[in-house]
């Protein structure tokens, strides 16, 4: 299980839903990268409306549907392996912003993978 507490570096990548790479949505090969590069998490928020660089706003409202919704990719480490990690979306950002903010990790625990453990509330897990 991965430790991380303390100073580290968040990276948020910012793209639309509908950005592909090899016929596959960008933000799932992402993911798929950060998790193979063994960074601690990486998570994938879709947002209700915003505009980048093309200044064309994109919204889930119900009358001017957009296919083409902002995505958000999170996902923090410590600053070496994230910057390790910064030619991958080199490669894979054609269009769309990548930001970097100092942080400090406060709580970082995952599930155990041994069944008969019990969580913090007392409920056994499978």
């Amino acid at each position: 299980m991965t430790r991380l507490t303390g100073s580290a570096l968040r990276v948020t990548v910012f793209i639309g839903e509908n950005d592909t790479w090899h016929h596959k949505p960008l933000y799932s090969e992402i993911v798929h990268r950060a998790h193979a590069a063994g960074l601690a998490g990486a998570s994938v928020f879709r947002g209700i409306e915003g505009f980048g660089a093309s200044s064309m706003i994109h919204t889930s409202r119900l009358l001017s549907l957009s296919e083409d919704l902002p995505v958000a990719i999170v996902i923090v480490d410590t600053e070496e392996r994230v910057r390790a990690f910064l030619p991958q979306l080199d490669e894979l950002v054609g269009e769309g912003l990548v930001i970097l903010d100092d942080c400090e990790v406060i709580r970082y625990v995952g599930r155990e993978d041994s069944p008969g453990k019990t969580d913090m509330k007392g409920k056994e897990s499978l």
